[in-house]
């Protein structure tokens, strides 16, 4: 899997690929701090990139995604795409129903499939949260998702 992804990024730098990776949906950080640490940078660096990655998104999602998904949402492809991300968001995020901004950094905090930066953005619109406070919320929950992360991944590498 990890030569798959280092071959789509063939020619970048490496620090690029870990940042490039943090801020997809998919990946995030879950996925850039295993790469950057088996491409063999220095851990510390990959967390400080995996982190800056993983934040790029935030704003624009926090400030975008309501409006945009409003205009989007008029086509049909669009209004079953958003149907389908926002509910399957608000299954996971009853804890931000809940705590609200506490719970946000909850959701992101915890390094497990459907949770993260992007998750949390989209929670974070939905229930209509303070999009400055969020940020800071989901940028708690990011670095603590990242020290998880970094200190699994260093773990793993030495069990092998």
């Amino acid at each position: 899997m990890t030569e798959l992804i280092l071959n789509y990024f063939k020619g970048l730098p490496e620090t690029w690929i870990v940042i490039i990776l943090a801020a997809m949906p998919v990946s995030e950080l879950r996925g850039a701090i295993p790469v950057g640490i088996i491409m063999g940078l220095a851990p510390i660096t990959v967390f400080g990139l995996a982190i800056l990655g993983n934040l790029l998104p935030v704003m624009p999602l926090l400030y975008l995604l309501d409006p945009v998904s409003r205009k989007l949402r008029k086509f049909k492809l669009w209004k079953n795409f958003f149907d389908w991300l926002f509910a399957r968001t608000k299954k996971r995020a009853g804890i931000i129903e809940k705590y609200e901004l506490l719970g946000l950094i909850i959701l992101v905090a915890i390094p497990l499939p459907m949770t993260g930066a992007w998750t949390g953005c989209i929670a974070a619109s939905l229930f209509g949260l303070n999009k400055q406070k969020s940020f800071f919320a989901v940028a708690i929950g990011v670095f603590i998702a990242g020290v998880i992360v970094s200190l699994l991944t260093l773990g793993a590498k030495g069990l092998f």
